[in-house]
């Protein structure tokens, strides 16, 4: 109610957010390329494709093909078999290898995929500890035959860093994966290979393969394993990649046989006479090393962490649009039943009368708070004198300088009062109303408000129950035409309204709406009147009366019809103030945990139903939206969109009956998906920018919403719904 202010607003939460969510970004997009474009699969040998761009030399040579400069390739001496094991390591058949190459004296290379050995670098350390040796199987087991060449170079690259990491070592050995003998080289292959052989690489392929990969059997994989004759073989298996039990239980008996047959097992660089395949890696290489492994390790720590809390996220929406169902049928149930019992009671009620009879017919002071509300403060009070109850007004103007005043004054209707007072706030212009009331049941209105004629009757039959100390009213919409007017239109009826409805049920209302509300003036005199405390002193009161005992109610059918901002900024601005003064609020009576009784609801079913539905899950939203982008490009987009729009289906249904139960037109349901994309993402920015107002400390200024006089309310009608 004080003049419009525009505070500072703190700059640096846009920078922090913007940050967290390039951060997220980078994090899903090294997830989704480390964990969906790619991965360990059976790895049979890519099968088809030109060799007209093979040298002779390397389709009809050795295994092992060093393509910088001239074209060279090696072969294994006779008698000699270089063991070889692909796409590890694994955690538990690795070990299990290993201990099977020791037991036999065996030595054997490990082409290791790049985000396993990020997984498991003890595991690398082990291989080379063991006398074994380390080659590159890229990154993420990709074909780098089919690759592009930027995802040739990552993947080769991402490989090397995971076993500088891991090791301290770096390995001049590369298996692309999916590669079998020279003959099966494509041009495609031969590409990667010459790449990677001018980036010094000496390409492995295999003469043998065990095919344990198709997991056969350990007779099988043993057969195929058993070189014929006495050629030099580079012989293929398998430490990684899924179940290698056959493998393990092969091996064992396989390196006796051999060492019997005269065979000699080693690793690739032995076999071949390589030297120097595994190099200490430089302070710099070791730092950007560390650097991208712990970028990998980080995203799969964040990755987990996320996804628990979309889990989390997508189970705490359902069980509240369940509960929220279920309780606002209870709630409608029981209110209807007892409507029909007061009306039982109820002497002489006119049978032909619009107006539920009740069991409360005491006078009532309404109270307008009124700052520059020349727009719609005669609708308003025209409105309020017509109601069927017995009523005053007060209207005290504070310090307006647009008339509003002067414009009651000159309606010269009986009954009404005008009190004037230097600007000095909402909270102080309803103290001074409530000082003037003559009456101890009280209703307090904004000035751009107007009620049915049956909205204050209906308002104050809760107060039959003296244990009642406030009443909410149903707020709704009348600017409600435009697009920006439907979606809150939908959010006053499904968010608000049904809210109240569960808050009623569960005895922890939190707010009683300024546009509509009934009180006991005993009840807010024990609470001090209305504090200036918080920018939502609606809710700081409602809380302060919980807390001192009293219940507070919801009445759905005293209506009252509001303005409702018309354009973001006004929106923006609105919202910002609501959710700050909430924020404040819930912190001021934060006490309420730990009470019994009325504050003790509150406390553990008000408070921690505002902290998970409207600050938890708004701040979750932006995470949410990343991982759906994440899902359309890495996971199924069908899926995704497929859960979308489960989710879109529960929202309407929840709608449907929020709208069955308020008795409106499903009309403006039409606009729900877009309110999903458009209107979600501004209040989730809302929440955020009050988190960080409120947790930087600062004091955020009324924000006084702008009034366009679209109010218009004949006595005895209802604001049309169109």
């Amino acid at each position: 109610m004080s003049r419009a202010g525009h505070a500072a607003r703190p700059r640096a939460h846009w920078v922090a957010l913007a940050a967290l969510l390039a951060f997220l970004a980078l994090t899903l997009t090294v997830q989704g390329y480390m964990h969906h474009l790619a991965g360990v699969s059976d790895d049979g040998a890519t099968v088809g494709g030109s060799a007209s761009a093979v040298p002779a030399s390397v389709s009809q040579g050795g295994p092992v093909i060093s393509a910088r400069g001239d074209v060279r390739t090696l072969t294994p001496g006779p008698k000699t078999i270089a063991l070889t094991f692909d796409d590890g390591p694994d955690r538990v058949w690795t070990p299990k290898i290993l201990d099977v190459l020791k037991a036999n004296g065996v030595h054997a290379t490990f082409f290791a995929v790049g985000e396993a050995v990020i997984s498991h670098p003890d595991l690398a350390r082990r291989i080379l500890a063991d006398g074994s040796e380390l080659g590159v199987h890229t990154l993420t087991h990709t074909d780098l035959g089919s690759a592009p060449a930027w995802r040739r170079q990552l993947e080769i690259v991402g490989g090397q860093q995971a076993i500088v990491d891991a090791t301290g070592s770096s390995t001049s050995l590369l298996r692309p994966p999916y590669s079998s003998e020279n003959a099966a080289v494509t041009n495609d292959t031969w590409a990667a290979i010459e790449d990677a052989g001018g980036d010094g690489y000496v390409t492995v392929l295999s003469t043998l393969d065990s095919e344990d990969w198709r997991r056969p059997g350990a007779a099988r994989i043993l057969h195929n394993a058993t070189p014929t004759g006495s050629s030099g073989q580079i012989l293929l298996m398998h430490d990684g990649g899924g179940n290698r039990s056959e493998t393990v239980a092969a091996l064992a008996r396989l390196l006796p046989e051999l060492k019997a047959q005269g065979y000699r097992v080693t690793t690739v660089s032995d076999a071949v006479g390589l030297t120097q395949t595994m190099h200490p890696a430089s302070i710099s290489e070791r730092v950007t090393a560390g650097a991208f492994a712990w970028t990998v390790r980080i995203s799969d720590a964040v990755m987990g962490i996320v996804g628990w809390l979309l889990l989390l996220s997508g189970i705490v929406m359902l069980v509240r649009s369940a509960l929220v169902v279920v309780v606002a049928a209870r709630h409608a149930h029981t209110t209807r039943r007892a409507r029909r019992a007061a009306s039982a009671r109820a002497p002489g009620a006119a049978r032909s009368s619009s107006v539920v009879p009740g069991v409360v017919t005491d006078p009532v002071s309404v109270i307008v708070p009124a700052y520059n509300e020349a727009a719609g403060i005669e609708a308003s009070i025209r409105s309020i004198a017509a109601s069927t109850h017995r009523v005053e007004i007060i209207v005290v103007d504070d310090g307006s300088t647009d008339g509003t005043a002067d414009i009651v004054e000159r309606m010269r209707i009986p009954g009404v009062r005008v009190i004037r007072q230097q600007n000095a706030g909402k909270p102080a212009a309803l103290n001074t109303g409530l000082l003037a009331a003559s009456h101890e049941l009280v209703v307090m209105v904004d000035g751009d408000t107007v009620f049915e004629p049956e909205t204050v009757s209906r308002l104050v039959q809760p107060f039959a129950d003296p244990a009642v100390g406030a009443v909410s009213g149903n707020t709704k919409v009348a600017n409600r035409r435009g697009i920006l007017g439907r979606w809150q239109h939908i959010e006053y009826v499904v968010g608000f309204n049904l809210d109240r409805r569960l808050f009623d049920v569960a005895e922890c209302m939190p707010t009683v709406p300024g546009a509509i509300g009934g009180f006991r003036r005993s009840a807010l005199a024990a609470v001090g009147g209305v504090s200036d405390d918080t920018l939502a002193e609606d809710t700081d009161l409602t809380m302060s009366l919980l807390r001192d005992g009293w219940r507070v109610v919801y009445r759905e059918d005293a209506r009252a019809w509001t303005e409702v901002p018309a354009s973001l900024g006004s929106l923006w601005k609105q919202r910002y103030r609501w959710c700050y003064g909430t924020l404040q609020s819930m912190f001021k009576h934060r006490g309420a945990v730990v009470q019994t009784g009325a504050a003790g609801k509150l406390g553990r079913r008000g408070l921690v139903y505002l902290l998970v539905i409207q600050v938890m899950l708004p701040l979750l939203a932006p995470i949410v939206d990343l991982f759906a982008l994440y899902g359309l490009f890495f996971l199924d987009p069908v899926k995704i969109i497929g859960f979308w729009l489960a989710f879109l289906v529960i929202q309407t249904l929840v709608a449907a009956y929020a709208f069955f139960l308020d008795g409106e037109s499903p009309g403006p349901l039409w606009t729900l998906p877009l309110q999903q994309v458009v209107y979600r993402q501004l209040m989730y920015l809302v929440v955020i920018q009050s988190v960080f107002t409120a947790f930087a400390g600062r004091r955020l200024r009324w924000h006084r919403m702008e009034r366009y006089g679209t109010l218009r309310a004949p006595a005895g009608q209802r604001v049309p719904s169109s």
